[in-house]
């Protein structure tokens, strides 16, 4: 070898050494993920609470596994069920609560102290009228549809109560329901901040009965939720419940079952001997509902704040997107999740206002 040619050589040698090290030097080091020691997430108590958390138990390892792959090792995932649609929006406002899954109008209620980052879609229903008599009978059992839809319905039921019975016969028979005959009854119904509880109920009300509310009837309770609107309803204890649309799929099978007995979800059973269709007849149909949301506390810094929402959002969709998550998330009707804006329930807050 030459001594021209073993000095390129050496050159070569040197450089690229040089550029290793520069590469080296610079290069930075492997990221870690954020550790936090524990995230705090809560449902309202639509459903009952036992059947939430059965349902949602495999959700705090899906989850941690989805946030370590967006950057968040999260050490523990704790999942609460509220007392009531109100405590979980006053737990999140206080920073007790990360994350919460809030209906539309607590939401709305809430919205100074939490931010909404994703609305649920959900399976269209077969029925979407606005003739209180399609919905009623065994003939016209709702069943979902393959449409992806952002809104529901609430329902004004009346319930197999001798009374009960007198104005779904009415509404069957297409004639109109006066003030009158819906203030003899007892009325069942959620907190206010529920929207379909509540808040779209009344503004059925107020666009059929010339401005009356909820309040303005003569016997109204409020309930602490849609499992106990089902049992007063199967008791026959009040005249009328309000529910979602969906709400008689979802109490179909304990509906008949014997009272010592739970449906596979574990809902009680009610002991009636005919079917919930044929027995829990629609008296009233409100206007749309914007999807619930899920959405998180403005009072923690480690979790409001731009990262750690991006990073939320895409774990819940990628979870809800699978076979298992999608089997956690059917416990409230949810089959997806979009990302949200505040301004996606300006609607909900005009509807909280008119009720207020």
């Amino acid at each position: 070898m030459s001594k021209k040619l073993l000095i390129i050589l050496l050159c070569v040698v040197i450089i690229a050494g040089a550029v290793v090290a520069v590469i080296l030097l610079t290069a930075k080091p492997e990221e870690k993920a954020m550790a936090m020691d524990k995230l705090t997430l809560e449902f309202v108590p639509s459903k009952d609470a036992d059947v939430i958390i059965t349902g949602t138990k495999n959700l705090p390892e899906l989850l941690k596994a989805e946030m370590l792959l967006q950057g968040y090792d999260i050490g523990e995932i704790d999942i609460t069920v509220g007392t009531s649609y109100e405590a979980t929006g006053e737990a999140m406002a206080a920073g007790s609560i990360d994350v919460g899954w809030l209906p539309g109008g607590t939401y709305a209620l809430y919205s100074d102290e939490v931010d909404v980052i994703l609305t649920c879609t959900r399976d269209g229903l077969s029925n979407d009228s606005t003739d209180p008599a399609t919905w009623n009978g065994d003939a016209n059992k709702t069943t979902p549809t393959d449409e992806q839809v952002t809104f529901y319905r609430s329902l004004i039921y009346a319930t197999p109560s001798e009374y009960g019975k007198v104005l779904a016969a009415k509404a069957n028979a297409g004639e109109a329901l006066t003030w009158e005959d819906l203030d003899k009854a007892s009325w069942g119904v959620m907190r206010t901040s529920s929207s379909a509880g509540y808040i779209y109920p009344t503004i059925w009300l107020m666009d059929n009965y010339g401005g009356k509310k909820l309040t303005d009837l003569s016997s109204v309770i409020t309930l602490s939720g849609y499992g106990e609107g089902f049992a007063q309803a199967a008791a026959e204890a009040v005249d009328i419940i309000v529910c979602y649309a969906d709400g008689r799929r979802d109490y179909e099978t304990a509906w008949m079952l014997p009272v010592t007995e739970a449906d596979a979800t574990g809902k009680a059973g009610m002991g009636r001997e005919d079917t919930i269709w044929n027995e829990l007849n629609v008296i009233g149909v409100t206007s749309g509902i914007y999807n619930d949301t899920v959405s998180v506390t403005r009072a923690n810094p480690t979790v409001y704040n731009p990262e750690f929402i991006a990073a939320l959002q895409t774990a819940l969709i990628n979870i809800i997107n699978t076979e298992e998550g999608l089997a956690i998330f059917s416990v409230y009707s949810h089959t997806g999740y979009a990302v949200a804006t505040d301004a996606d329930y300006e609607g909900a807050r005009k509807a909280l206002a008119a009720v207020q």
